[in-house]
């Protein structure tokens, strides 16, 4: 089977392409043929050695999947070969076959495609930990999406309506935000052309968010906090921006407001049962309509290296996935 491994660290361009050979699983283990697997901005910090998760090389990136199940070990009995399914894993997922820990695969859901099963996992989990659990989100409040165009970005827009939310999308294009009120943001703001701080104030009558969701840092999240409401509620979701914002904590206190981080992938290692709750309540969504991962590319194996390029460079809104069998 062929695998994206990456041998050392650095940037995309010094992934490599393998042969390796076909994968058998351990007791507990799952294996599965991979039909789809989601592309995420961690994917190109950990290639670089970035992140907070580090594996030792040489290793093949890549942490969500679709596919369908070949064997599966001693033990494993809520999945069995010929099954479609679903599986967020530490790493390996850039190939075509991988194997999975029994309790990190889950059935897909009758009707689901498998783009939209690799699409889902991260971002949602991550956007809805974030919302419903960490700020607690309620009907009637407004939340402040940063980077809104992102997948999580995206993910955090439709879980605020669906939450009753009034929600405005902060992108650094028309077209993007063009994007996020067709999944339902009530107000935009283009931050390369606008001033933040009036920006929000306007869309607020000046009350400010109730929420903010930043997965961006960097510049925006000084003025974006100076902005938030009354006993407001900042999600720090991540740096895409690559800058690690610092912000003065007087701030909290005049606005008796609060930081609140959000480490999905830790969230669900540490509190699996909550976290598949929260996996349920998004499958009911998605199949209410009341979400849908927007998909903007797809590519083949050996494009991955452009696939995360892309992701780096902010070229792509939503999803992008990659697709083994191409």
């Amino acid at each position: 089977m062929k695998a994206v491994v990456c041998k050392e660290w650095g940037l995309p361009d010094t992934l490599a392409i393998v042969d390796l050979p076909d994968l058998v699983p351990a007791p507990g283990q799952v294996a599965i043929n991979v039909k789809a697997a989601g592309v995420n901005f961690p994917d190109v910090l950990i290639i670089q050695n970035k992140y907070q998760f580090k594996p030792e090389l040489p290793f093949t990136p890549g942490s969500e999947l679709s596919g369908i199940v070949y064997a599966v070990g001693e033990g494993v009995s809520h999945v069995k070969a010929g099954d479609q399914v679903i599986a967020f894993i530490g790493h390996g997922a850039f190939a075509q076959q991988v194997v999975a820990p029994a309790n990190a695969v889950m059935p897909m859901p009758p009707g689901m495609d498998f783009d939209t099963a690799a699409a889902i996992t991260l971002t949602y989990g991550t956007s809805h930990h974030a919302v419903v659990d960490r700020a607690q989100l309620k009907a009637g409040e407004t939340l402040l999406v940063l980077g809104a165009a992102g997948g999580v970005g995206l993910a955090a827009i439709e879980i605020g309506k669906a939450l009753g939310a009034r929600v405005i999308a902060a992108a650094s294009t028309d077209e993007k935000l063009e994007i996020c009120k067709q999944h339902g943001a009530d107000a935009t703001i283009n931050y390369s052309n606008q001033d933040l701080r009036e920006a929000i104030k306007a869309a607020t009558d000046g009350k400010g968010p109730d929420v903010i969701y930043d997965p961006v840092g960097g510049i925006y999240a000084e003025p974006a906090f100076r902005s938030i409401g009354w006993r407001g509620r900042y999600l720090v979701v991540g740096f895409a921006n690559g800058e690690i914002p610092k912000l003065p904590l007087n701030l909290t206190l005049l606005k008796g407001a609060s930081l609140v981080g959000v480490f999905w992938g830790e969230f669900a290692k540490r509190e699996p049962k909550a976290n598949l709750a929260a996996m349920r309540e998004l499958m009911g969504w998605l199949h209410e309509g009341k979400i849908k991962p927007h998909i903007s590319g797809r590519y083949a194996l050996s494009e991955t290296p452009a696939a995360l390029n892309d992701l780096a460079a902010r070229k792509v809104t939503g999803k992008i996935v990659i697709q083994p069998e191409r």
